[in-house]
């Protein structure tokens, strides 16, 4: 099964940009500028000056039975080609549900997520004996909601010379709460910085 993906959408804003927008150079500005207003906003000073890029896509995980599942490939076959031009930068990965969760973990041994599913079904009581009051999607349903509050719905991870920079053995994990688990929609966020022609700003010379 392969994930659904929206294109990615792209701003760009200069450094020289930023400060403008910044509260101490224009008090009257809103505190959060449009998407619009920034990708409408003048590049006559782009090049000579460090920018931000952002970009940003929606990628759709196909129902997951219950417990952890290593998700690594599947993101990044939608996103690997969008990575290679970036030297240094950051993903950020924002899950849309409260009944999942993504964690970082084990990339190896397919019994450390069978371990940790166990360990959660342990830690979090499930049934009719459990003391939670909310139960109409079912008695699965509570259970979900704090082992996704335990686990968290984002990651953020560094990006370098085109590459998710994990470790060796680290793995991007969407754990499934419920028993009949759904589409899972993750937004992948990406920001890069871009060196101007006269920038002495370092950007991951290593």
């Amino acid at each position: 099964m392969q994930a659904a993906v929206t294109s990615f959408s792209t701003v760009t804003l200069s450094s020289r940009r930023l400060r403008a927008l910044s509260p101490a150079k224009a008090q009257h500005k809103p505190a959060v500028a449009s998407a619009s207003a920034l990708a409408n906003a003048s590049d006559s000073n782009v090049t000579a000056s460090p920018s931000i890029k952002w970009a940003q896509k929606t990628v759709v995980i196909p129902p997951l039975r219950r417990g952890c599942h290593l998700v690594t490939s599947k993101i990044l076959t939608e996103i690997d080609q969008d990575l290679l031009g970036f030297k240094c930068g950051l993903a950020h990965l924002f899950l849309h549900h409260t009944s999942a969760s993504l964690t970082i973990n084990e990339n190896c041994d397919s019994d450390v997520r069978h371990d940790t599913e166990t360990f959660l079904n342990k830690v979090v009581p499930e049934g009719r004996s459990a003391p939670w009051r909310h139960n109409l999607e079912g008695p699965d349903d509570m259970p979900a909601h704090i082992k996704s509050s335990m686990f968290g719905c984002s990651l953020t991870i560094p990006i370098t010379h085109g590459r998710l920079n994990m470790g060796t053995w680290q793995g991007i994990w969407l754990c499934e709460h419920r028993d009949h688990g759904t589409p899972r929609q993750i937004v992948v966020t990406l920001k890069w910085y871009m060196k101007g022609e006269n920038s002495s700003l370092a950007i991951c010379n290593h």
